[in-house]
């Protein structure tokens, strides 16, 4: 959702947390998965009916970008399941592979992840928030992050 509103609408959170990327003030970690669901995403018709800036031209250029910026991670271990929602899997076990200190999402079974305390106490360097949460977080002086 984040590379979804990020690539569709330029003036958004989550467009601002990508140009933190581009800007190189926050490092991204990508996997092949990752950018496999990002592209299918973002040439589904019907979502490039409602948002008309998804050209082809624009989502190649926009993973080109990422791809460019992001830090590839090629093996990723399975260290986390999660029964609830099992497509959240390889964001959380990327982010744990890459030893990321932020995993910034909409997806509000990520979220909560924050509320769980075995998650917690199993991970503690992982904070799960939203665009908005880290824009707030990252902005802040003498603040290092990675997503």
């Amino acid at each position: 959702m984040l590379f979804l509103q990020g690539a569709a609408r330029a003036e958004g959170p989550s467009a601002a947390c990508l140009n933190l990327v581009e800007e190189g003030l926050v490092q991204l970690f990508v996997s092949g998965p990752i950018l496999a669901e990002v592209q299918d995403v973002l040439t589904r018709p019907k979502l490039q009916r409602k948002f008309s800036a998804l050209t082809h031209e624009f989502v190649d250029g926009f993973l080109q970008s990422l791809i460019s910026k992001a830090t590839l991670i090629h093996e990723v271990p399975r260290r986390f399941e999660y029964g609830r929602d099992p497509k959240d899997e390889p964001y959380i076990n990327l982010a744990l592979a890459a030893g990321a200190t932020h995993l910034v999402s909409r997806d509000n079974d990520l979220l909560d992840l924050m509320r769980d305390p075995n998650f917690r106490a199993q991970f503690p360097t992982l904070t799960i928030l939203d665009p908005v949460a880290f824009l707030q977080t990252s902005l802040q002086p003498g603040t290092s992050t990675q997503s």
